[in-house]
């Protein structure tokens, strides 16, 4: 996947990378729950030593591995938020139930998740996910 400012997000959104999770993975703080998770199924579907650094640094410390690396035969194709519960501009804490869909050596494939995050110093933080 590009990282190209004026190609599609890979997350989906319809706006440009550069207008979309582009500005996250440059610095920009999320301002939803919402926002952060799609920004990070972005630098899962672009890949790259710079995205595993944004990875972990949206990772909350509580619950972040000391590293990470991402299996390059794996390519995330496609991002479904289903639903988002709290999680916005004025929130604390929120929850997104999403579902990843990929290509890898055994086929297709989706992964669905509904994920924790909480907001600490203005910015969101990937917590874990809900059992």
């Amino acid at each position: 996947m590009t990282t190209d400012p004026g190609a599609r997000c890979p997350c989906g959104s319809g706006d440009t990378y550069g207008d979309c999770c582009g500005r996250f993975h440059g610095g920009d703080a999320a301002p939803t729950a919402e926002a952060l998770m799609r920004s990070r199924f972005s630098a899962f579907a672009t890949g790259g030593p710079e995205m595993e650094g944004y990875l972990l640094a949206t990772w909350h410390p509580s619950t972040r591995p000391t590293t990470l690396e991402l299996d390059g035969s794996t390519r995330w194709r496609r991002l479904d938020v289903v639903r988002t519960e709290a999680g916005g501009p004025f929130d604390d804490r929120g929850i997104v139930e999403f579902a990843a869909h990929y290509t890898d050596d055994d086929g297709r494939g989706v992964m669905r998740e509904t994920s924790r995050f909480v907001r600490e110093d203005g910015r969101w933080l990937y917590v874990e996910p809900l059992a």
